[in-house]
């Protein structure tokens, strides 16, 4: 997956962003971050599967090709088991694509919407005079999309249509197209609450600019 844009695409969501305020009143925030969390327990996770594995094929070695001193035994099955742990471990570690099979649903979809709601609370998305601001975020390690709109865009941006943006820009995002997937939830925001009566334009009261972190 693209990991960044480049100034062309940041300029061209700025633009892009613009127009969608002036179109809902709303003030939209994007924000791609590298990870939500450390997930410190990922290589530990990969050192217990590779020790694991190393055991069983150690026992297996040891019924059908037995040594004569048991003392190498020993030392083999303890090197082949800590080599096997070592290995998945620093692979988990500098592969995100084999860290990422040890990560549980519930736990990136825990961490994405805290980091989301700490994001939103520290750059002060909450300070819009009619409350109308709405984050859009992408963390990259988890590909997952966080919608966080403030109430005065909440009954418009409910869970069900947030998922509908969330789902707008997941086919893009695979694929590795990371400004498209943006732009394509800018175009699905336009569509979801362009023309509500209270959308009047109240000026840029957040900067377009696209936020990017490297997170946890």
């Amino acid at each position: 997956m693209k990991h960044s844009l480049n100034s062309e695409e940041k300029n061209r969501l700025d633009r892009r962003i613009a127009e969608a305020e002036k179109r809902t009143g709303a003030q939209i925030v994007l924000a791609v971050i590298e990870r939500s969390d450390s997930y410190s327990e990922l290589p530990w996770k990969a050192f217990a599967l590779g020790t694991s594995l190393a055991g069983l094929l150690v026992l297996a070695m040891n019924i059908l090709l037995p040594l004569n001193s048991a003392t190498k035994a020993v030392l083999l099955s303890i090197v082949m088991m800590l080599a096997a742990g070592a290995g998945l471990a620093l692979l988990c570690v500098f592969n995100p694509d084999f860290a990422r099979l040890f990560l549980p649903d519930h736990r990136s979809d825990v961490e994405t919407k805290q980091y989301a709601k700490s994001l939103f609370l520290e750059r002060e998305l909450f300070a819009t005079g009619k409350r109308r601001a709405v984050l859009i975020m992408i963390s990259l390690f988890e590909r997952r999309i966080v919608v966080l709109p403030d109430k005065g865009l909440a009954s418009q941006l409910h869970k069900e249509t947030a998922d509908e943006i969330v789902q707008h820009m997941r086919m893009t995002l695979r694929s590795g197209q990371l400004a498209l997937a943006l732009e394509g939830g800018l175009q699905k925001l336009e569509e979801l609450i362009a023309g509500d009566a209270t959308s009047t334009p109240s000026g840029n009261e957040l900067t377009n600019a696209l936020i990017e972190e490297k997170g946890a």
